[in-house]
């Protein structure tokens, strides 16, 4: 009997970031979509591409319209995805056509992937325009079942005094003031609002160039969880860092991304820096307790963003 050619082949990068623990969902790719083209009328239409944890097919429906079936694992980083898409409702990020519970499947509108606010050259026309969806988004209350900041930062200042003993001396000193800085801010409490809690310039991306008429540029891949804006400035101060290095002034090319983010979200300066280096904090507790962490030997841009912050937090 001659076994029916899978639908695609899953992407060599996909196969490699889940390794031998996801060996079997990874093979059980080309089922699941198969699956899910037939239970939403799908048509494929182009070559698979991969995030980090995702599949991406594009597709049609079956009134022609472009789309895209996303297949990721659920899991706590990727679970609520779908709450956060419905409860924006296509307002400053891509819309949620279908969504599978059980396998967590989702059926996308299609937009541009060759389009980001990273393909912008004018870094702070792209941080504007950044800004200006993050405020949208953030204005939205986060729904019920999200994973909650306050709890999270309550779990970083867990973790504190043993990465702080494990770390070389200036690393230790940063791990220290971030957390003096989230200390003097979580009482106030951690916020509501709903959280993308990864948007950078390359998780921005336009509508499709003969697609709908939609507003502007368009959000994808959230982490969502329940929490204060403030806490969502870091992908932004530190990406493109070339960019900021190369003007000669880092500090002064930082403050200005760090001006321009408050001004249009509208958040209090000293507040927004606190929440930032709790940012930075999360980051080097990652850092620590990976396999190859970074240090004070080579550092990474977040933590010259620390640094700045604590000098000119005002």
């Amino acid at each position: 009997m001659v076994r029916p050619r899978p639908l695609f082949e899953v992407p060599a990068g996909l196969v490699d970031a889940f390794g031998a623990a996801g060996r079997g969902w990874v093979a059980g790719l080309p089922a699941l979509a198969e699956r899910c083209l037939e239970r939403w009328a799908l048509t494929p239409d182009g070559p698979v591409a991969n995030g980090a944890v995702a599949l991406v097919l594009p597709v049609r429906r079956a009134d022609g319209t472009a789309a895209v079936l996303k297949l990721q694992p659920v899991d706590e980083e990727t679970r609520g995805e779908p709450l956060a898409l419905r409860a924006w409702d296509g307002a400053g990020a891509v819309r949620l056509l279908e969504h599978d519970p059980g396998s967590g499947s989702m059926l996308l509108e299609r937009l541009d992937a060759g389009r980001s606010l990273g393909s912008v050259p004018n870094v702070t026309q792209a941080l504007r325009l950044l800004s200006e969806r993050l405020a949208q988004l953030t204005a939205v209350p986060a729904p019920a079942g999200l994973p909650r900041l306050a709890d999270i930062a309550a779990d970083l200042l867990r973790r504190v005094p043993a990465a702080v003993a494990a770390a070389d001396q200036a690393t230790g000193r940063l791990l220290t003031r971030c957390a003096g800085a989230l200390a003097d801010v979580l009482p106030d409490g951690a916020g509501d609002r709903l959280l993308h809690w990864d948007l950078h310039y390359d998780n921005v991306l336009a509508p499709l160039p003969d697609g709908e008429q939609r507003a502007g540029w368009l959000a994808i891949d959230p982490k969502p969880l329940a929490g204060d804006p403030a806490f969502e400035l870091l992908p932004a101060l530190h990406n493109r860092w070339d960019e900021a290095v190369a003007g000669g002034d880092v500090d002064r090319a930082v403050l200005r991304r760090f001006d321009l983010m408050t001004e249009v979200l509208g958040l209090d300066r000293p507040r927004a820096a606190a929440w930032t280096q709790a940012r930075v904090l999360q980051n080097l507790l990652w850092e620590s307790e990976s396999d190859a962490p970074t240090t004070a030997a080579h550092p990474a841009p977040h933590r010259r963003v620390a640094e700045i912050l604590t000098h000119h937090r005002r």
